[in-house]
């Protein structure tokens, strides 16, 4: 089954799904990994714009630093893509209203329907959807996994069921339950302990305020591409903790023992095995970037420059944005753009400036609303998670 006529229509805009993505974006100061050629939007997400998107392979999608724009909202058609696995056949939004998710660790479990889901209640939140690898090109050591720089994020509008509401109407949480645990419905490869590869990954019970099961993005039903036509969004985390095609959510004592949370996605120091004693990959750290000037359209003028970038704070707002245009050694407070969208969201940022011929380092460093800033450095880990370093994220311009 095609996706919903908007994304029809906005593939017809853009081109078509056998259209050439463009190149690896650049920009940073630093040596980026390249990603093998340019290739063909995969079919599952041929409705997206294939010149704001970098094809690393079938199941990743970057956007291009340059292709961010001002928006504070991410348009679907140029949101990233990232798959653990396969994407499921459109089939399966055939029928977006019959979708079941059976839910477990309540005091009157059972499975329901979309279409009932939707009578229990109703809530939008704009929050930051971000692969955890995100930032992973800038490690020098090039860890193994897709070579984003910062285009596995975007800010997206996401509607659906509270999980608060959805606990309450089963007549509330078990005793002692401690995560939230779902369970993607991608079709398991055969001969192998579903376990090994299963998208299932726990989070603390506290994201239960916060969190959704989620049938629209931008006030459009979820496409395939990300993880229609039923989501658990949990604000402020990263995104692999956003399980796509949820089928079951359970609220449990302990965390999953899947392989993907007990070993996956795991802060492993270089040289050490992952292990379920290191700390995993869940809220995200604060972190902002510059994205115009993007570094990628040769030499700028001299003068005056409006330096735009985004910023965000996890599950903190994010208080102030400061710039430097040498590189970390002066810094300027930046004025935020537009409307506050809340503390989930990202809010873009912008600083002018007057650049003199000659090279400039672009650099932002972001503060939330607890005092955290922006680190320098990143954290050296075995799979290049969690990169919020101000300084890997700068953009080298050329201003004649």
């Amino acid at each position: 089954m095609a996706e919903p006529r908007s994304f029809q229509r906005r593939h017809l805009l853009a081109g078509s799904a056998s259209a050439v993505a463009a190149g690896l974006c650049g920009g940073s100061g630093r040596a980026l990994a390249q990603p093998s050629s340019s290739a063909a939007l995969p079919a599952y997400a041929g409705w997206k714009d294939p010149g704001s998107l970098i094809v690393h392979s079938a199941q990743t999608l970057e956007t291009r630093r340059g292709a961010m724009g001002s928006a504070l909202i991410t348009p679907a058609e140029r949101l990233y893509v990232r798959n653990n696995l396969p994407a499921p056949d459109a089939s399966i939004v055939a029928d977006r209203d019959a979708w079941l998710v059976s839910v477990e660790g309540v005091k009157q479990p059972r499975s329901l329907s979309v279409r009932e889901l939707k009578a229990l209640g109703v809530e939008t939140v704009a929050a930051v959807l971000q692969c955890s690898g995100n930032g992973r090109g800038f490690f020098p050591a090039k860890p193994s996994g897709t070579p984003w720089t910062v285009g596995a994020a975007g800010c997206v509008m996401w509607t659906g069921v509270p999980l608060k509401a959805l606990a309450a109407a089963l007549g509330g949480v078990d005793a002692g339950m401690r995560y939230i645990t779902g369970t993607g419905g991608e079709k398991l490869p055969e001969g192998v302990d579903p376990k090994s590869v299963v998208v299932e990954r726990s989070v603390p019970i506290r994201a239960l305020d916060d969190a959704l099961l989620a049938w629209e993005m931008n006030g459009t039903p979820l496409p395939v591409a990300h993880g229609g036509p039923l989501r658990l969004i949990v604000p402020g985390y990263q995104g692999v903790n956003h399980i796509k095609y949820i089928k079951r959510l359970a609220f449990t004592a302990d965390e999953t023992d899947a392989r993907i949370m007990a070993h996956g996605y795991r802060i492993t120091p270089p040289g050490e095995k992952a292990a379920p004693t290191q700390p995993s990959v869940l809220e995200m750290p604060v972190k902002s970037w510059i994205h115009t000037p993007s570094g990628e359209d040769g030499a700028l003028r001299g003068g005056r420059v409006q330096i735009q970038g985004v910023a965000f704070g996890g599950v903190h707002a994010v208080r102030r944005v400061e710039v430097s245009t040498d590189g970390g050694k002066q810094w300027r407070e930046a004025r935020f753009v537009g409307p506050d969208l809340g503390r989930f969201a990202w809010r873009q940022f912008v600083l002018e400036a007057n650049l003199s011929p000659g090279t400039h380092l672009l650099v932002s460093r972001a503060t939330d609303a607890q005092g955290s800033v922006q680190p320098e450095h990143r954290t050296e880990n075995l799979h290049g998670y969690n990169n919020a370093s101000w300084a890997d994220h700068a953009v080298k311009v050329i201003v004649a």
